[in-house]
C-alpha cells in the first residue's frame, strides 16, 4: 500500500513533468479520442466478433489470448505471457513514468452456452458446447480501443505515462486474480479501470451490500471399492462421504446470515454402479460479504467435510480453486468516469436493436422493455445502518449478498472501477445462453464503442491532472483500507488450477474451429452464420383487452 507522502510527491514530479493543458486544449483532444474510436468501430466489431467465435472456457482462452495480444504486439506493446504461471495470462504495456494506468477485462466464458448471435431463442451452434453466455468476449477489445486512441494522442502530444492492459482469465472459476496481485501485477500501478458487459453505461464507487467475495474449494475424498452387491461391507464409499457432507451443509444453511450464498457440484461420483466407489470429490463456492464471514464458511465447509469422512470410514483433503474479496471502488475515479459517462451517453438503438431486445425478453417472459435509452444516475453507497452486520445486534438483517469478481482482490490493492458498458439486453438471467445472443450483433458493437470513449477519456484525465491520481489514493487510504486491510485468501502453496476445463475443450474445440469468425471473407459474424438480424419469433396477436 502506497504512503499518502509518496501520494503526494508523486503528484508533485507529474505536474512538472506533464504540459499543462488549457480547457479548450483538453475538450480538443477529448473530441479527438472519440473521433479516433468512432474511426475504428470496424475493428471493433471484428474483434468482439473474433472472440465470440472462440468460446473458450476459464485457463483454456489459447485463441483469444493469442488473438487480442498479438494486436496489441502489433501496435508497439510489449508483451509478456504466462504472468502469475499462467499460461493464458499475458500482460501489455506501452509507454514509460507516471501515471501507470492498468487496463483489465475478463475473456472467459460460460459452460453449455453455445448460441447463435441475433436469434431470439435458444439456439445453440453446437448442442452442450460452451458460450459467451455473460459476454467476456467485449471488455478487451474495448480496452484496446480506448488503449490505442490514448497511445496515438500521447505520442502527438508529446505526454509521458505508461499504459498496461490484462485479461482477467478464467473470471468466472475467480481463478486468477488474486494469483496476480501475488505475482506483483499492480505494485507499481496509480489507477486500475476495469470494463465489464453490462446493458447501461454505468460505474460506481464504495462497497456494495449485494456482492460478495468467497473461496473456491474442492474436497477430495478416497474410501475403498468392493463389489457393490457381492461385498458392500467390504467398500468404503467416497460418494457416501460427499453426499453426507453435500445434506450437512444444505441443513446448516438454514442458520448462516442471509448474505451467504453457496452451491456445489460432485465433480466425481464414482465410476459405476456395481462397484464402491473408492474416489468422489464435491466443489463449493463459499460466498458472504467480508473475509472473515468467508474464512467462517471455510472453516464450516472442513468440519463438514471431516465429519463426513469420520461417519464412511474415508478420508478427505481439500484444495483451493479460486478466490475473491468483495469488491471496494474508488470514489475520485468514479465520479471523473461518470462525467465523461454524461458526455457520451447511450448509443442511438435502431429499430432493429430493439426488436431483438423485446423479442428476447418476450422469449424470456419478462417486462419487454427493450434496450435503454437514457444513462442511469450515480448514486453513492448506501451507509450502513445501526445492527447491519446481521448478528442480531439490531433490527437490520445486513448486507443480502450475490454474485462475485475477483476484480475485487485488485480494488484492495490499487485504486479501481468497474466501468459498465451496454452490450446486452435487459432481463436475461445471467450465466446463461440468453446472456449471448446480443454479445456478436450492432447492440455489442455499438456498447463496445461506448465505452471505449469514456474509458479513453477518463485515461486522458488520469494522464492530465496529477491531482485525480492524489485523490484517488487519498480515498483508498484514508476511507477504503482505514479500517479494513487486505488480507489474500490464498496460502503459499496454492496454485492456480489451470487444469479446469481442459477435458471439455478436448470434448469441443475441434468442432468449434469450424464456427471462428473469418473477416477476410465476410462483413460480420453474422453474415458468416447466414443469420439474418434480428430474427425473432412472431409476437402474438393481441387480445380483446389490447393486452399481449
Amino acid at each position: 500500500m502506497r504512503k499518502p507522502a509518496l501520494v503526494i510527491l508523486f503528484a508533485a514530479v507529474c505536474a512538472l513533468a506533464q504540459p499543462k493543458v488549457a480547457p479548450e486544449k483538453e475538450a480538443a483532444m477529448k473530441a479527438d479520442l472519440v473521433g479516433q474510436i468512432d474511426g475504428m468501430k470496424k475493428q471493433a466489431q471484428v474483434m468482439v466478433d473474433s472472440v465470440f467465435s472462440f468460446g473458450e472456457l476459464g485457463f483454456q482462452e489459447f485463441e483469444t489470448s493469442k488473438y487480442l495480444s498479438g494486436i496489441l504486439e502489433k501496435e508497439g506493446f510489449k508483451i509478456e505471457r504466462g504472468i502469475a504461471g499462467i499460461p493464458t495470462a499475458w500482460t501489455a504495456t506501452w509507454g514509460s513514468g507516471k501515471p501507470v494506468i492498468s487496463l483489465g477485462s475478463d475473456i472467459d466464458d460460460i459452460p453449455q452456452a453455445s448460441q447463435k448471435p441475433g436469434v431470439a431463442w435458444h439456439d445453440p451452434m453446437i448442442e452442450g458446447a460452451p458460450g459467451h453466455g455473460e459476454g467476456h468476449n467485449s471488455g478487451v477489445p474495448l480496452n484496446i480501443l480506448a488503449a490505442l486512441a490514448v497511445k496515438r494522442v500521447m505520442e502527438r502530444e508529446h505526454l509521458q505515462g505508461t499504459i498496461q492492459l490484462w485479461p482477467g482469465v478464467a473470471e468466472e472459476l475467480v481463478g486468477t486474480k488474486a494469483y496476480y496481485v501475488r505475482a506483483g501485477l499492480f505494485k507499481n500501478v496509480d489507477v486500475c479501470l476495469f470494463s465489464h458487459v453490462a446493458n447501461n453505461l454505468t460505474v460506481s464507487w464504495g462497497p456494495s451490500l449485494n456482492q460478495n467475495g468467497l473461496v473456491s474449494v474442492e474436497y477430495l475424498f478416497k474410501g475403498e471399492s468392493a463389489h457393490a452387491a457381492g461385498a458392500p461391507w467390504r467398500g468404503r464409499s467416497a460418494l457416501d462421504a460427499v453426499e453426507l457432507m453435500d445434506v450437512g451443509w444444505n441443513f446448516r444453511r438454514e442458520h448462516l446470515r442471509l448474505a451467504q450464498r453457496s452451491h456445489y457440484v460432485i465433480t466425481n461420483g464414482g465410476d459405476q454402479p456395481n462397484v464402491v466407489p473408492p474416489d468422489a470429490s464435491v466443489w463449493y463456492y463459499f460466498r458472504e460479504a467480508d473475509y472473515d464471514h468467508i474464512m467462517d464458511m471455510w472453516h464450516i465447509g472442513d468440519n463438514m467435510a471431516k465429519a463426513a469422512a469420520l461417519m464412511t470410514d474415508t478420508t478427505y483433503t481439500s484444495r483451493l480453486l479460486g478466490s475473491a474479496w468483495p469488491g471496494h471502488f474508488n470514489k475520485a475515479i468514479a465520479e471523473d468516469m461518470y462525467e465523461n459517462i454524461k458526455k457520451v451517453g447511450l448509443p442511438t438503438w435502431t429499430e432493429a436493436d430493439q426488436t431483438l431486445a423485446k423479442g428476447l425478453q418476450r422469449e424470456l417472459k419478462v417486462p419487454q422493455r427493450g434496450l435503454p435509452t437514457t444513462v442511469m444516475p450515480m448514486r453513492a453507497p448506501r451507509a450502513p445502518q445501526p445492527g447491519e452486520a446481521g448478528d442480531g445486534a439490531g433490527p437490520n438483517v445486513g448486507p443480502t449478498g450475490g454474485g462475485s469478481d475477483d476484480i475485487g482482490d485488485v480494488s484492495w490493492n490499487v485504486p479501481t472501477i468497474t466501468l459498465r458498458y451496454p452490450s446486452n439486453i435487459p432481463g436475461g438471467p445471467g450465466h446463461n445462453w440468453a446472456d449471448g445472443i446480443a454479445m456478436a450483433t450492432p447492440i455489442a458493437h455499438k456498447g463496445v464503442v461506448a465505452g471505449a470513449k469514456v474509458q479513453a477519456m477518463t485515461m486522458l484525465d488520469i494522464i492530465l491532472h496529477p491531482e485525480l491520481v492524489k485523490n484517488a489514493w487519498d480515498y483508498f487510504n484514508n476511507v477504503q483500507t482505514k479500517d479494513v486491510k487486505y488480507k489474500s485468501f490464498l496460502r503459499p502453496d496454492d496454485k492456480p488450477a489451470t487444469w479446469l476445463n481442459t477435458k471439455t475443450m478436448e470434448v469441443y474445440r475441434d468442432r468449434m474451429k469450424q464456427y471462428y469468425y473469418d473477416p477476410s471473407k465476410y462483413d460480420t459474424y453474422l453474415e458468416q452464420l447466414g443469420i439474418k438480424y434480428p430474427t425473432v419469433r412472431a409476437a402474438p396477436a393481441s387480445t380483446p383487452g389490447g393486452a399481449q
